[in-house]
């Protein structure tokens, strides 16, 4: 099993910046993979960005140039630093991990979200 906490978010005016922290409960060496999703009001939830375990990045064009992912594996937690903040922004963000177990199962993991608010 693998708690994931997430923190940072908050009320920011437009073009403001926010860094989401997410904590796991256990090493994130191994993990296969983690990410960042949102969803907002009446929407269904879309992937922001995501990061392998080599630490290789994806990132949702919406976003491109405004947000980094990033990975701590010392802290076993994982950033997502967002700069020039638009309202669109405006939703709960999530915390993910894919967690690849020695039977090749794989267990999705998330956390319980954080809610990102973008004034205009």
């Amino acid at each position: 099993q693998v708690q994931l906490v997430e923190s940072g978010g908050g009320l920011v005016q437009s073009g403001g910046s926010l860094r989401l922290s997410c904590a796991a409960s256990r090493s994130i060496s191994s993990f296969h993979a983690m990410g960042w999703y949102r969803q907002a009001p009446g929407k269904q939830r879309e992937l922001v960005a995501e990061i392998s375990s080599s630490s290789s990045t994806n990132v949702a064009d919406s976003v491109k140039g405004r947000f980094t992912i990033s990975r701590d594996n010392a802290k076993n937690t994982m950033y997502l630093q967002m700069n020039s903040l638009k309202p669109e922004d405006t939703a709960v963000y999530y915390c993910n991990a894919d967690v690849l177990y020695r039977d090749a199962t794989l267990e999705k993991y998330w956390g319980q979200g954080t809610q990102v608010t973008v004034s205009s």
